[in-house]
């Protein structure tokens, strides 16, 4: 059995159970049609809250303990740059227990003409050090909406975040080591455990083609807003690919290699990362063969003022993020009213190219009473977000409308 295939048997039921009470705000909205993004307000039990294992996150709600995977609620994701405190954990195995900077190295080898290992202030002091803010979110962002339910973490909203990252250039680090024309892919390598113990398994290790790794917003980053890495999010030195899928940002990075094909690593192989090449009906048992590996996420849109299940008065501001990939955001609307009208809103630039685009808009209601608010974002190749997206076998890609609810006016 392949490390893909027994990985699909050890974690099946990933992130199932870990959530034992679920529960909807005063206002929550029923059910969980398909891709349709009801808000639910999901919180870990008391119990794991309290076991340690969110230390300097305790704001997140944990969705599994082992390996350990938090996403944080959509209102505390309103600051135009994350907080560390504020980032989700997305991880596939056990932490090292040794995160310190000192004396770590970072290997660059396969087709290349130089192989190099270096100290992370060998990579501080031989190039250029730059802070960019970058987006990142795990592909399986907003499964937990999905009908019939895809085994993994039941992410709702939460696992995305757009931090400021310092590091230098993946692209410089490669030209240094002098990449070889048939290089095609990179294979990314880091220092955490496979659950079940055994130093010869991997639980994470994936790659991107050599066209994105040589794009100048892919770091490999030693810092996160101003300071070291937080543990569970890769300290000392981890990739940040922004606009795709977060796997690829490997955590606890020690080697990166360059390949004349695809990267074989652990979940590389379908349907980890992949989505059918086709439509295909809720249920569906797809081939293997018939999968296709997430490059690029989709357009997606977040609102993160006012809060789910808030009391407003009739006339309130609306504020959030947009962001689409390797593509800038065009448009941004909102609506009171089911979609029966939209109102398009003042959208900022980003910051840098991978990072999100910040948003808001002054909103009014004609009366008192229950109202949701409904959000989507256009891409500037002219995709806009959907009400509602195909089903897919593992839970990828659901960038369907965000909804909040909300009691406006008197009662």
């Amino acid at each position: 059995m392949n490390d893909d295939a027994q990985d699909r048997q050890d974690h099946e039921n990933e992130g199932f159970g870990r959530r034992a009470f679920l529960g909807t705000s005063a206002l929550g909205l029923a059910g969980g049609l398909l891709g349709a993004g009801i808000p639910l307000q999901m919180t870990a039990t008391g119990a794991l809250a309290q076991s340690g294992v969110l230390d300097g996150k305790d704001r997140l709600d944990l969705l599994n303990d082992r390996p350990v995977n938090a996403e944080t609620p959509a209102h505390l994701l309103d600051d135009e740059i994350t907080p560390i405190d504020r980032h989700f954990i997305r991880n596939n195995g056990v932490v090292p227990a040794e995160t310190s900077a000192e004396g770590w190295t970072l290997s660059i080898d396969g087709l290349v003409d130089s192989p190099m290992e270096m100290t992370i202030d060998e990579l501080r002091n031989n190039f250029e050090v730059v802070t960019m803010a970058l987006t990142l979110e795990c592909g399986g962002n907003g499964r937990a909406f999905f009908n019939p339910p895809a085994s993994g973490n039941q992410w709702t909203y939460g696992a995305v975040a757009c931090s400021e990252w310092t590091g230098v250039r993946l692209r410089e680090v490669l030209e240094a080591a002098g990449v070889q024309d048939g290089a095609i892919y990179t294979g990314h390598h880091g220092a955490d455990m496979h659950l079940s113990g055994d130093p010869e398994r991997s639980p994470l290790s994936r790659g991107i083609p050599i066209e994105k790794a040589m794009t100048d917003n892919v770091l490999i980053a030693f810092e996160m807003n101003g300071e070291a890495l937080h543990p569970m999010n890769g300290a000392p030195l981890r990739l940040v690919v922004p606009g795709w899928p977060g796997s690829c940002s490997q955590k606890w990075l020690t080697r990166i290699e360059a390949l004349d094909q695809l990267h074989d690593g652990t979940k590389m192989g379908a349907p980890s990362y992949q989505v059918p090449a086709y439509p295909v009906a809720p249920g569906t048992e797809v081939p293997l063969e018939d999968f296709e590996i997430i490059n690029a996420m989709p357009v997606k849109s977040l609102i993160t003022y006012p809060q789910d299940g808030a009391d407003v008065g009739t006339e309130f501001e609306v504020r959030g993020h947009a962001w689409a990939g390797d593509r800038m955001i065009q448009r941004m609307e909102i609506s009171t009213d089911y979609g029966e009208s939209w109102q398009e809103v003042e959208l900022d630039d980003p910051v840098n190219d991978g990072a999100w685009q910040n948003w808001r808009a002054s909103a009014s209601v004609p009366q008192a009473g229950y109202y949701e608010i409904w959000g989507r974002a256009t891409d500037s190749d002219g995709v806009m977000q959907p009400h509602a997206i195909r089903w897919n076998p593992k839970g990828y890609l659901n960038n369907s409308f965000h909804k909040v609810a909300l009691q406006a006016g008197d009662r």
